[in-house]
């Protein structure tokens, strides 16, 4: 845990060492009645998130007398990489948090085990796609604690300028708005084409919104190179080679006051947070920030993921555990954990309180929230695919070219995990 805590605990930097795993779950810590839990800095001021997460401790631990907790800080850095060595050493934490494209990695590794118990009785409170983004096999393997979502976000001040009274809400809309806006000198749809920004928040929701997906139905083979996403992204070159998309889509990263965007040079981005909406009131006006539903094509949607807890399957003290994951889905948790991260509620019977002026606009924006296709390669996949999309933009090869040499190396990908 960080300074501060009533159990200061430095972040593990090298998991190898004895002396520093000694404390994890999978040796119960000093005892069976001890739960250890690894969180990582959903609540992104250092001070409130090490304050939240002793006071945790504190309302748990009364609660349920008999059982200590002890939430140590990690940070996202070589996340995956320190925690598949603690799990392969036998050495992992009671309770750890997962995205949905950890579960499966860490499941064919048979590291993490079912949580249906903790949340048995309250399963129907979730948000369906919560619980199907954490499900295999009819099994649940980590019990949603928050959820993100984004959307799409239009600076009206640059709309109005091109004489666009309606925000372009569809692809056909954005095609038909892009002229008009270059004549007003600003481009269409911001980007994010570097190698470095994540596929979930550019190309995979265009994927997605044409009716495609990444992977085959049995996951072994690449799909992303089919006539759909071939749709996604002729879509998005076209835009590209007529202005529409910024030049700079080339080296820009997920970050919105770094892009076209937050400088008001680019009038709508369809992958926005309600962080980005925020930054966008401060820069641009409230008056100027106009927050609409996800963008749509064949289909309607927008990536969000549920932030979920998962179980050590060699934790010594499971029913400790299952104490911890129910303690942290009750309405109460979900609340205060939304209210001091900015994310929202898994739950349908649970709203976060939030002076955010946006919140509700990203509320509704959940029921078309996508967490995307698990795989324990879908991480490495992205960085086989960005290279060739950045060659369409370019114009080195076709759109159809450049999925499906994308698709050739992610085979040979799936084909050495069987």
């Amino acid at each position: 845990m960080t300074t501060g805590s009533k159990r200061a605990i430095t972040p593990l930097a090298l998991l190898a060492a004895a002396s520093l795993l000694a404390g994890c779950g999978g040796d119960g810590g000093a005892g069976t009645n001890d739960v250890t839990v690894w969180m990582y800095p959903v609540i992104a001021d250092p001070e409130v998130n090490s304050a939240y997460w002793a006071q945790i401790e504190k309302d748990f631990e009364k609660a349920h007398p008999g059982t200590t907790v002890t939430v140590e800080q990690q940070p996202w850095e070589n996340r995956d990489e320190k925690l598949a060595t603690a799990f392969g050493s036998g050495k992992g934490p009671d309770v750890v948090l997962l995205n949905p494209d950890q579960v499966p990695q860490y499941l064919a590794s048979g590291a993490i085990g079912p949580v249906d118990k903790a949340v048995e009785g309250v399963k129907d409170k979730f948000l369906p796609n919560a619980l199907t983004a954490l499900t295999h096999d009819g099994k649940l393997y980590a019990v949603p604690i928050y959820h993100t979502v984004t959307t799409t976000l239009y600076n009206k001040k640059l709309l109005d300028r091109a004489g666009i009274t309606e925000p372009p809400a569809t692809w056909d809309e954005v095609k038909a708005a892009a002229p008009k806006l270059k004549k007003a000198g600003v481009a269409t749809l911001d980007y994010s084409a570097s190698n470095e920004a994540t596929l979930n928040l550019n190309f995979y929701p265009l994927l997605w919104q044409a009716g495609g997906k990444v992977f085959s139905e049995d996951g072994k083979k690449a799909a992303f190179n089919g006539p759909e996403g071939v749709a996604a992204l002729t879509f998005l070159t076209d835009l590209y080679k007529a202005g529409a998309v910024p030049r700079t889509a080339l080296t820009n990263t997920n970050i919105f006051a770094d892009h076209p965007m937050g400088k008001q040079q680019v009038a709508m981005g369809f992958s926005s947070t309600l962080a980005d909406a925020d930054l966008a009131r401060k820069a641009w006006g409230a008056e100027n920030v106009v927050v609409g539903k996800p963008l749509g094509d064949v289909k309607q949607v927008a990536f969000g993921v549920p932030g979920g807890l998962g179980l050590n399957a060699d934790s010594r003290n499971t029913a400790g555990a299952e104490k911890f994951l129910a303690f942290m889905t009750e309405p109460a948790r979900i609340q205060s954990l939304g209210k001091a991260s900015g994310f929202l509620s898994p739950r349908t019977d649970v709203t976060v309180p939030s002076d955010a002026p946006y919140a509700k606009r990203f509320q509704e924006a959940l029921p078309f929230a996508y967490p995307g296709e698990p795989s324990p390669v879908a991480r490495q996949l992205m960085s086989l695919i960005a290279p060739e999309i950045q060659a369409a933009l370019t114009g080195r090869k076709s759109p159809k070219e450049a999925l499906d040499a994308a698709a050739a190396r992610a085979d040979d990908l799936l084909a050495r995990q069987r």
